[in-house]
């Protein structure tokens, strides 16, 4: 049984908001739901099992595959999205962070973020010489953080 809930303001507005959405489309914000939306809110870029973790720190009944099951539902409803960053599996983070790129480390695995700007010069070349519309939202670009960069120049 999940009990009785705090968030921040933030992300209550959020909740209120996705509570909505699901409504349009024919569904319930249920107590899960709310716990794996405000997991992946708090966490950032967070896989399944890290969104896990974070829910059964106050709810210690849920188990992964509800979390993998609400993760898909509110995926399909557009509130959160997934990408690739690396080998492993998806990492999710909240639709509303559709602003930034994704930048990973190949050294060290740190995950950094870049205005979706940043790739506008390559959107528009991929559109306008190849007629390819390109959907940012997945994208991620390796190489070396700032930090891993200088201690490869030393």
């Amino acid at each position: 049984m999940v009990h009785q809930m705090s968030f921040p303001t933030g992300v209550r507005l959020i909740l209120m908001a996705a509570k909505h959405e699901l409504h349009q489309k024919g569904l319930r914000l249920t107590p899960q739901r709310e716990l794996v939306l405000a997991a992946v809110r708090q966490l950032g870029h967070a896989t399944p099992e890290a969104v896990a973790e974070k829910v059964r720190s106050t709810h210690p009944g849920i188990n992964l595959s509800t979390v993998y099951r609400n993760l898909e539902t509110l995926e399909n409803v557009g509130l959160v999205l997934h990408t690739h960053l690396g080998h492993g599996g998806a990492t999710y983070h909240a639709a509303e962070e559709l602003t930034h790129l994704h930048l990973v480390c190949s050294d060290c695995g740190e995950i950094g973020d870049a205005p979706i700007d940043a790739a506008a010069n390559f959107v528009n070349t991929l559109s306008d010489e190849y007629g390819f519309k390109t959907d940012v939202t997945h994208f991620a670009v390796y190489g070396l953080c700032s930090k891993c960069a200088s201690k490869k120049v030393k």
